[in-house]
């Protein structure tokens, strides 16, 4: 019984990652402190493991996966990939 219980207990500490992903706009990226503040004004906090294109930078818009537990907040930032370039201010983005 005792085994049950403390396998129980065990299970029960552990938090499942989960796998996700955001897209969204950059306002801002500092390249020192490698962190880029969204347009929705999220944080993210990237890693010196993940790798950033060397120019990205306002208005870029991007695709971010991460782990994240549930409540318990983000655990891992796994890639970062710009889907778009940001034109340069007063330029005609039509087609």
């Amino acid at each position: 019984m005792r085994s049950i219980l403390a396998l129980f207990v065990a299970g029960a500490l552990v938090t499942p990652a989960f796998a996700d992903e955001t897209e969204g706009l950059i306002l801002s990226f500092d390249r020192v402190d490698r962190i880029i503040v969204m347009t929705d004004l999220t944080v993210w906090e990237i890693p010196d493991t993940v790798e950033t294109p060397a120019d990205l930078g306002r208005g870029d818009r991007v695709h971010i996966e991460y782990e994240s537990a549930g409540e318990d907040g983000l655990t891992a930032i796994n890639a970062i990939h710009r889907l778009a370039v940001a034109l340069p201010e007063g330029t005609d983005g039509g087609s």
